[in-house]
Parts: structure tokens; C-alpha cells; sequence
């Protein structure tokens, strides 16, 4: 009997919805929002909540645990080290569901699926970094403006104009061979393989 053993399916077999929840949840503490459809998002919620709520609790059992859902253990060490540590003064909520428009193929609701707690970026103020950037080229000027008498000028060659666009019609030429040759090369490979393989 399944009494009272509603869940989202999300039309999958058993082992492919657990990957696609599980791949839901890696890619959003990896980017902290993710858009996806809104049966998916409710259906990763309750696993990405739970994470949090081990992150908090900082165990070697609770890391067991996330591991076991997340697969790797960079993921583990960012849910238990950046993460978590962001949700220290609540005690639910750590995600939220945004949603948008319908997909435009199969009507499907969209949503953006995040953290609520975002790592804030530092801000850098653009007056500083035009200064910083202005005082270098300046000193350098000085410090040209001082050598330039103590060196002394050198007659320039004279230069062929017409050698000089033969050399670059050259050039161009030798490039547009060698990228005909890798791409046919590539092209040759494929078809090769699949030769041999008959």
C-alpha cells in the first residue's frame, strides 16, 4: 500500500530522478542560483535544506552523510566551510524559489532556484583604480623625459614597403594552409577510425 507516499517523480525511474536531484543541488551550492523547471526546484529543495542544516551542525557524521549525497569532497568542504556559516542566525529557509515565465517549447514553469544568504562580492571603487593606474605611466614618462639626452639617435633603415607586404602576404597564406590542413587532418581521423573499426 502506498498510503500517503506522494512525491514529485518527475517522470523518472527510481535512480535517475535521485542523479537529478543530486545534480541540482551540486550545481547550486556551486553557483548559488540555478534556473530550472518548478517541479524540480520543490523536488531538490527539501535535500538542499538538509545539507545546510548538516553543514551547521559541523560533524564527522554529518560530513559522512553530505558526502554521500554530494559525491565529492571539495562540495563537502565548501557546504561545511562557506555555506553553512552564512545560515548561523536562521534556522530554515535557506532557499527560495523566484519564479519567471513558461518555458517556450512545452509551457513548462520556470523558476530560479537560490540560496538566500549570497557570498557578497567586494565592491571596488572605480576613482581609486583610474588613479592607481594613472601614477605608474607618469613616473615613466619622468623617467624618459631624463634619458632621452643622454642617449643618442641612430639613422633609421629604410624599409621596403613593397618587401614588407609580400612577407605579410606570405604570412596570411602559411596560416590559411596550416589551418586547412588541421582541419582536413581532423576530418581524415574520423572517417579513419571508423574504417578501422568495421
Amino acid at each position: 500500500m502506498r498510503h500517503r507516499k506522494t512525491r514529485n517523480l518527475l517522470n523518472r525511474r527510481t535512480a535517475w530522478r535521485t542523479a537529478t536531484i543530486k545534480s541540482l543541488a551540486r550545481n547550486l551550492f556551486v553557483h548559488e542560483s540555478i534556473k530550472t523547471t518548478l517541479n524540480r526546484a520543490k523536488a531538490a529543495q527539501p535535500i538542499v535544506e538538509k545539507l545546510i542544516s548538516w553543514g551547521k551542525a559541523n560533524t564527522v557524521e554529518k560530513k559522512r552523510l553530505a558526502f554521500a549525497v554530494l559525491g565529492e569532497h571539495s562540495l563537502v568542504s565548501l557546504v561545511f566551510g562557506e555555506v553553512a556559516p552564512r545560515f548561523k542566525n536562521r534556522s530554515s529557509g535557506f532557499t527560495r524559489i523566484l519564479r519567471m515565465e513558461n518555458r517556450r517549447g512545452d509551457d513548462a514553469q520556470m523558476v530560479i532556484f537560490q540560496l538566500t544568504e549570497v557570498k557578497e562580492k567586494p565592491k571596488t571603487e572605480k576613482g581609486k583604480k583610474k588613479a592607481k593606474s594613472a601614477e605608474p605611466t607618469e613616473e615613466v614618462i619622468d623617467v624618459e623625459a631624463q634619458e632621452a639626452p643622454a642617449k643618442t639617435s641612430k639613422p633609421k633603415k629604410e624599409v621596403n614597403h613593397e618587401e614588407k607586404d609580400e612577407k605579410t602576404e606570405n604570412q596570411v597564406q602559411h596560416k590559411a594552409d596550416k589551418a586547412g590542413k588541421k582541419f582536413l587532418g581532423g576530418i581524415r581521423g574520423i572517417f579513419k577510425k571508423e574504417r578501422d573499426s568495421l
